[in-house]
């Protein structure tokens, strides 16, 4: 019976990692008479090397491995596969590991003895996840462009130019204000181009300490500095055969800076800590707010490195810019969130949606879609009138702008002082990228002052 049983074979691919021979051969039985293809390894090492080969829909990883334990080698298979399904093969009675391991990531885990009915249905639910997390891949990819949104003329100029430039493996720079959906365009690029398949790697400049800049670009061997308890690889590794997205790229310090235009250059790197020169191959997109060519000229960024990531511009105008998009973003957001938050809202009242069209939107369609969640959290019918949105986000009745009729004047000059001062707050965050320390020394107030202004005027 085992050769037509082993002739139907189910959809999905099993890698077996056990060094024990016993459990190896009862898992390959198990595996074989379910019908499923597979392959078995003894150790995390060699587990490593199968991934890299070719993928795996599920993983069995044991937990009491020689040299790389079970969730050593499952935080380094995350490395090279985030979305991996692993189950973890435990000792008898190890809840509290079980339990840590599951928040790690891990889907679900068997304990030693292995009941086989547990098995026959554990097994099928990693795989049905497993083909589940390739669906929702391949659709994401599919909507790559439909994701940036807007009929203007701009919109439709810059979705062009990303469709041009989208299959070939050039360096894009991608320029705009905070908010205007750069990393919506640097996934369209990744997601048609020829290395969709690969990894994408997000790297925001601005959010990494400058101290740990190197390790995390270049990763570390084990032992290279204090609390370097076991090699890490870096983003640059990460990526490897894929894209790397560096946001905010004219954060980056200028010493930084240097080493990242070397491997850019020579297409290898080393470790911190390391004498083994690695090689690596990516597409590189970066991004940035910043005017880079004054950058250049003031001499904060290396010119060398400008040219190497400006191959190809794409430049998001700010969302005053195309206000003819505002209408079709605002339904956008309505419908995504109206589910999300079971409210009623479906539209805006004629005077309210003058109101959002005449505002200058320093926050572009983030702040936009800040705002519609706002609206639909406190709202309570089906149509928000324009005095209910004005009470909802005071921004909005800035200079020149629609002020409810009958409200009195300290009304008017409360509302109006209040929308100047939400939108200072938010233009000093979004400058000092939401750094909060930075951005009160900017408006000269205390730290704790500007989290209650924060708080005041629901900026998150």
């Amino acid at each position: 019976m085992k050769p037509e049983i082993a002739a139907i074979k189910k959809p999905g691919k099993i890698l077996i990692v056990e060094d024990d021979e016993g459990m190896r051969f009862f898992l390959s039985e198990a595996l074989q008479k379910e019908g499923y293809s597979f392959h078995s390894v003894e150790s995390g090492e060699q587990a490593l090397k199968e991934v890299e080969k070719e993928p795996f829909d599920l993983i069995l990883l044991d937990y009491n491995l020689p040299q790389m334990n079970g969730m050593e080698t499952f935080a380094r298979l995350k490395e090279k596969a985030s979305e991996q399904v692993v189950i973890l093969i435990t000792a008898f009675g190890n809840k509290d590991l079980a339990v840590e391991a599951m928040e790690q990531g891990v889907f679900d885990y068997f304990n030693k003895p292995l009941d086989i009915s547990e098995f026959r249905v554990v097994v099928r639910r990693g795989l049905e996840r497993a083909f589940m997390q390739k669906e929702v891949n391949r659709l994401r990819e599919g909507i790559g462009f439909d994701r940036i949104l807007g009929q203007s003329q701009a919109i439709q100029d810059v979705i062009d130019r990303v469709r041009k430039v989208a299959d070939s493996d050039v360096s894009v720079l991608i320029r705009g204000e905070s908010g205007t959906g750069k990393e919506l365009v640097a996934q369209a690029l990744y997601s048609h181009s020829q290395r969709h398949s690969g990894p994408f790697v997000k790297v925001n400049c601005a959010a990494i300490p400058q101290e740990l800049m190197e390790a995390e670009f270049f990763g570390y061997e084990k032992g290279a500095f204090t609390g370097a308890h076991k090699q890490k690889r870096g983003k640059f590794e990460l990526a490897n055969h894929g894209t790397l997205f560096l946001d905010e790229i004219g954060d980056m310090p200028l010493v930084t800076q240097m080493k990242i235009l070397r491997v850019i250059q020579e297409s290898e790197l080393e470790r911190v800590g390391g004498e083994e020169s690695i090689p690596v191959e990516f597409r590189l997109i970066s991004a940035t707010h910043k005017d880079l060519e004054k950058a250049v000229a003031d001499g904060d960024f290396r010119e060398d490195l400008f040219y190497r990531l400006n191959v190809v511009s794409v430049v998001l105008p700010p969302l005053r810019e195309r206000k003819e998009d505002i209408p079709l973003l605002v339904n956008h957001f309505l419908d995504i969130y109206r589910k999300k938050f079971k409210k009623q809202l479906e539209a805006f009242s004629k005077e309210g949606m003058e109101s959002l069209l005449h505002y200058s939107w320093p926050g572009n369609v983030r702040e936009l879609e800040n705002v519609i969640q706002r609206c639909l959290v406190l709202s309570y019918g089906k149509i928000m009138e324009n005095k209910e949105l004005l009470e909802v986000y005071p921004n909005l009745a800035e200079v020149g702008q629609h002020v409810p009729a009958g409200s009195g004047l300290q009304n008017k000059l409360e509302a109006l002082v209040s929308g100047a001062e939400e939108k200072l707050i938010l233009e000093a965050l979004q400058e000092e990228n939401w750094k909060r320390q930075e951005t009160a020394d900017r408006l000269g107030i205390s730290r704790k002052s500007l989290h209650n202004k924060m708080k005041k005027y629901g900026i998150e």
